[in-house]
Order: C-alpha cells, then sequence, then structure tokens
C-alpha cells in the first residue's frame, strides 16, 4: 500500500518587495533635504495611480508618491492633457532611459532632481502706501516640491518641441541634468533665477 504525502507551502514566507512598474525598488532611497523629507512621498506601488483621492482635501498631495506627482504634471492644458495612461508610459520610458544611461535606480535620479530643482526663497508683493514692494521670502517645503516638478516638466515639453527627440528622452536628459545640479537642467535654471530675484529684494 502506497502513501502519498502532500506539502503544503509555509505560511511565513516572506511577501515579494513592491517595485515600480515591477522594475525599481523603492528601498533605501531617502530625500536628503530635511526640508523635503517629510513632503517627498515613497511609498512602495507598482502602478503609480491614487484615482484622485487627494483632490478634495487641502495638503492632501503629500501623500501622493512623487513619480505620480511627475505624471500628473506632465498632463498640463494641450496635448497630453488628460491622458494619464500615456503620460505613465512616457515616465516608464524615460526611467528605462535614465537606467541605461547612469545605471542607478531611476527613482533615486527622480529624487535628487526634485531637490536640486527645489527653490528655497522667492519674492512677494507687499503694497505700502500705494506703493508695491517686492520682498523676498522663505518658500513652504510642500510649494517647492510643486516648482520643481512644474518646472522639470514644463522643460522636458518645451525641449521636445521642433526636435528630432523624443518626450522620452528630454524627461531623461531633464531629471538627469537636474540631478546633477547641471545648468542645462530648465529647473535648476530656474531655481537660480528665482532665488537671484528673491536675493536682490533682500
Amino acid at each position: 500500500m502506497s502513501t502519498t504525502t502532500t506539502t503544503t507551502p509555509s505560511a511565513s514566507a516572506a511577501p515579494s518587495e513592491i517595485k515600480l512598474f515591477q522594475k525599481w525598488s523603492f528601498k533605501e532611497i531617502k530625500a536628503e533635504d530635511l526640508g523635503l523629507k517629510r513632503y517627498l512621498n515613497l511609498t512602495p506601488m507598482v502602478a503609480p495611480h491614487s484615482m484622485g483621492r487627494h483632490e478634495h482635501q487641502r495638503f492632501r498631495k503629500a501623500n501622493v508618491n512623487i513619480v505620480e506627482r511627475l505624471i500628473n504634471n506632465l498632463m498640463r492644458p494641450g496635448k497630453n492633457s488628460g491622458k494619464k495612461a500615456k503620460c505613465t508610459s512616457i515616465v516608464e520610458q524615460a526611467f528605462e532611459i535614465i537606467n541605461l544611461r547612469t545605471g542607478k535606480n531611476p527613482i533615486e535620479v527622480l529624487v535628487h532632481a526634485v531637490e536640486n530643482s527645489a527653490p528655497c526663497e522667492d519674492t512677494t508683493r507687499i503694497s505700502y502706501g500705494g506703493v508695491v514692494y517686492h520682498l523676498s521670502v522663505d518658500v513652504a517645503p510642500q510649494r517647492r516640491i510643486d516648482l520643481a516638478v512644474r518646472h522639470i516638466t514644463a522643460g522636458a515639453r518645451a525641449a521636445s518641441v521642433n526636435t528630432p527627440k523624443s518626450i522620452e528622452e528630454c524627461l531623461a536628459d531633464e531629471l538627469i541634468f537636474a540631478s546633477n545640479k547641471d545648468i542645462k537642467s530648465a529647473g535648476v535654471a530656474k531655481k537660480h533665477e528665482i532665488e537671484r530675484v528673491a536675493q536682490s529684494s533682500r
């Protein structure tokens, strides 16, 4: 009489790691800028799509993954307006290019690019006695990230106009330049311009 034994999988088996697009890990990626650390969301996820859960609550965008915020900023009014799937594909291909060119994790490159493109000072207008003055002010961490991502995506879109380079290549170039603090980056150049004007208004 033969007996058959069945093996059951171990209940203590470790779950598989969550990777962006099933390719890149969020492990050991941290923001070096202490001011931005709380607002740079690096929650592991496969598909960066929160279904707009943050939309109707103030400051909830701080809970949105930084990769998704990059995708959302690519959906500016115009050619890619409202095309979330297309913009997600653009970012994924740009990340592939970054990985091939630098050999680094593209999420890490994105985090450094945002940190290096975030202005610390800006100017505000105040009226005193009918005269308008420009005064230098510190920028809130949430707005610093907003401006950095906005300038990075705007620079990538502008660089792809009337050139043979695709938007994916332009976005990859912009992120690589910004992560290296290269003045060729539109985000870094805009940061220097804003801080220069703010410094003269102190």
